[in-house]
């Protein structure tokens, strides 16, 4: 059937155009810094964002992501040997003999940023940090992260052990796609059950942002000598998301406030509408001539604040149906784009059923000629 476009513009605007006045990039401490964008899959705000640098503990967020999608297949279980507690650094206190499931030695691992409790994933999935490594290294290519390397899964400095800001902030926005680990690192305290021996410990969340930003969400910090102060976290507000990410940053805590709220001037959540939409579609052999048709609503799309971006819309349906059609019937659908290229693609439904009309029975030749001179 040939179908019926009709074009709708919602909005016109460049997407970092007629912007608030006051939304001036923030100065910040940090040597390298970024904040993302997830929804746009842009980048807002970049110091050095592309520069290899150590990130200490935040290496957590890829060990931590690949047990808890590990966990996601089959939360085994995890018995701590003596060869995983010897690792230096912060610890969430395991001992020899500990057995406790994934998700809660990776809820540990988050928020008491044990170093024990990333050597034991290390050892429990891949038998050795070596080949642990290679796994992050593998996944972060299936991620896109050109620049990030890992070494260690604790975050320990090593030679060759690094990443970028963009990376970074690109590693987080898949993590907190994995429902698990959003919901460990958005919680100020954990409270990790051991199944032998049977206990349940409480560890307190070291990113303060989750009590002191409306909206933080996560994600996690990071501190070596080399490295210097490292964070990423994640806000949420009104539908628009953030990540930021500050590297060898001496006041961490301000630069991600100064960050986020700049973000959060900048964008704002909305949800298109296919103005115009025809609300009815001719109907052909039916006991009704029109059926009723339903737009399925879309999502929300995170834009430029005060320009809505550049979306338009077109509305893709036929010219008829034939009758019978269903209620629920796919009857076409809506097309969303921004800057040429398709953004969305929503379904258009039959609201109701239209029935077809009863076909008439096959006459006879005598039929015929008696009907013809009546």
């Amino acid at each position: 059937m040939r179908k019926t476009v009709v074009a709708i513009v919602l909005t016109a605007a460049l997407f970092f155009c007629g912007l608030p006045a006051h939304a001036a990039e923030p100065e910040i401490s940090a040597y390298a810094a970024a904040l993302y964008s997830p929804d746009m899959g842009a980048f807002l705000y970049e110091k050095r964002a592309e520069e290899r640098l150590p990130m200490a503990s935040t290496t957590k967020i890829m060990t931590a992501l690949l047990l808890l999608e590990e966990a996601a297949q089959e939360d085994g279980e995890i018995l701590v040997t003596e060869e995983m507690t010897r690792v230096e650094g912060s610890s969430m206190g395991l001992r020899p003999g500990d057995r406790l499931t994934m998700r809660n030695l990776a809820a540990g691992m988050l928020a008491a940023s044990g170093n024990d409790a990333a050597h034991a994933a290390a050892l429990a999935l891949d038998g050795s940090v070596e080949a642990f490594a290679a796994r992050m290294n593998r996944r972060a290519a299936e991620l896109g992260l050109e620049n990030t390397h890992f070494v260690t899964p604790s975050g320990l400095d090593a030679e060759g052990h690094a990443t970028t800001a963009r990376d970074l902030a690109r590693l987080t926005a898949a993590a907190m796609d994995q429902p698990d680990f959003a919901a460990i690192v958005a919680e100020p305290a954990v409270e990790v059950e051991f199944l032998e021996p049977e206990k349940t410990v409480r560890y307190e969340n070291h990113n303060r942002l989750l009590m002191q930003f409306e909206g933080c969400c996560g994600v996690k910090t990071g501190y070596t000598k080399k490295a210097g102060r490292c964070l990423v976290t994640a806000a949420e507000r009104d539908g628009v998301r953030l990540i930021a990410v500050t590297l060898n940053a001496p006041d961490d805590w301000n630069d991600h406030t100064a960050l986020l709220e700049y973000g959060f001037s900048r964008l704002v959540s909305f949800r298109p509408q296919p103005q115009g939409a025809p609300e009815q579609l001719p109907v052909v052999g039916g006991g009704s001539g029109q059926v009723r048709l339903r737009y399925e609503s879309a999502p929300q799309v995170v834009v430029a604040r005060g320009g809505e971006a550049e979306i338009s819309s077109a509305v893709l349906l036929p010219h008829f149906l034939y009758a019978p059609v269903e209620a629920g019937q796919q009857a076409g659908s809506v097309v969303y784009f921004r800057d040429g290229a398709v953004l969305l693609q929503m379904p258009v439904y039959a609201a109701e059923t239209v029935s077809a009309l009863p076909e008439e029975p096959e006459r006879t030749l005598w039929e015929w000629i008696s009907g013809w001179f009546h």
